[in-house]
């Protein structure tokens, strides 16, 4: 899997660069090429003569050799690497990939990179759970990077919390699975859903639903990041996205979503509708603003167009369609009939009965249920590891 490949690892000033040697040792046992790029505040933490022994190549970290006069060439870097992993990465140097501030050789060679990245955040738990940290990993997570989130433990403070640095071992198994999966849907095109719809009472208000749009925009970078075009269709959302392989359409309404849904659908290989429709909407909607004093107490309303029924008889034999089902009771039960009654090929079940489950958080619980109703449940996951699990699915099914 890994002869022959081009590892980059970038390591920033965080305590945990200490577990950096052993995971290159790993990665040069397994045949990979490694080279090692280090900020000035990493040394403090290992040092660049443990490291070029166990990568056999020289560290990086000056723009420059000051004797021979002879550049690093972060354009070079950053072509030459099949996967760029940066380890640990600290909240200052996440600031700067964020806003290109690129003082020294590591975040040029970030800016300049072609291949996958991921980055591998170390932290005290209150640094990582600050608003601009948190902002800028969304940020860096929208550009379709692979944040590997840290895991709970003890931290360098004493303190026991989030923020402590996947191991050697993880981080070698995540590199792994990354190239397996870099060319896997290269030449697909892919729809994917996302998002709430917003359907309007009067110029103000709404019916709407807690959907952040995070499941679908997870999916999104993972097919991206995996070879395909996709058509991210999104409701409204407070996300952004930017990936080379991805064209956004921006929608409010179910109609709207309908109509650039079923629009895009016939030149897709696999669509993926993550989105949460609404089901109903206003029969009529108020050219102006409803009054206090008009003293509404009903709104009458009327089905939306059910989008994930109607690309279900649009479907061709090629095409492969996966739909999202949110249940309260009778979960299985309801999935499978929904899977049977629009034509899927695939359900996603999401749960409600985990607390790491639902709208408006970060990870999530799913079951997988196919056309032949064998039923997976996996374990809650971030949902961008969900995503990844729900497309090794839909690849195994196009390898079908």
């Amino acid at each position: 899997m890994l002869t022959g490949k081009n590892i980059l690892i970038g390591v920033t000033g965080g305590i945990a660069a200490y577990k950096i040697p052993s995971l290159v040792r790993l990665l040069k046992k397994a045949g990979a090429n490694v080279q090692i790029i280090m900020s000035q505040m990493a040394k403090n933490f290992v040092t660049p003569l443990t490291l070029s022994t166990v990568s056999g190549k020289p560290v990086l970290s000056e723009f420059f050799h000051e004797e021979t006069g002879e550049w690093n060439s972060h354009v070079e870097l950053g072509m030459w690497a099949d996967v760029f992993l940066i380890a640990p990465v600290t909240a200052s140097s996440m600031g700067k990939m964020v806003n290109g501030i690129a003082d020294n050789l590591l975040i040029t060679t970030y800016l300049s990179a072609k291949c996958p990245v991921l980055l591998a955040p170390a932290m005290d738990l209150d640094m990582y759970k600050h608003p601009s940290t948190l902002k800028n990993v969304n940020e860096l997570r929208a550009r379709g990077h692979l944040i590997i989130e840290p895991g709970k433990g003890e931290l360098a403070s004493g303190l026991c919390g989030e923020g402590r640095m996947k191991e050697p071992e993880e981080l070698f198994n995540i590199i792994q699975q990354q190239l397996k999966k870099k060319a896997d849907l290269t030449g697909k095109k892919i729809l994917i859903s996302a998002g709430p719809t917003y359907e309007a009472i009067d110029p103000v208000r709404f019916i709407g639903n807690h959907s952040s749009g995070l499941m679908g925009y997870e999916l999104a970078s993972e097919c991206a990041d995996r070879g395909a075009e996709v058509i991210l269709v999104s409701g409204p959302t407070n996300l952004n996205i930017s990936h080379p392989r991805i064209q956004k359409i921006e929608i409010r309404s179910a109609e709207e979503m309908y109509v650039a849904c079923t629009g895009e659908f016939a030149g897709m290989d696999v669509a993926i509708m993550a989105a949460a429709v609404a089901d109903f909407k206003p029969k009529s909607v108020a050219a102006e603003k409803i009054k206090k004093s008009v003293k509404l107490t009903s709104i009458e309303l009327v089905p939306t167009k059910d989008v994930l029924a109607s690309l279900g008889e649009l479907k061709k034999e090629h095409q492969i369609l996966v739909g999202f089902a949110l249940e309260t009771n009778n979960e299985i039960e309801n999935a499978k009939s929904k899977l049977e009654n629009k034509k899927l090929d695939l359900i996603v079940l999401n749960s409600l009965q985990n607390e790491k489950a639902g709208f408006g958080k970060n990870t999530n619980q799913v079951s997988l249920i196919d056309k032949a109703m064998n039923v997976v449940d996996y374990t809650a996951k971030t949902k961008r590891e969900v995503a990844a699990d729900i497309i090794d699915n839909i690849v195994k099914m196009i390898q079908n």
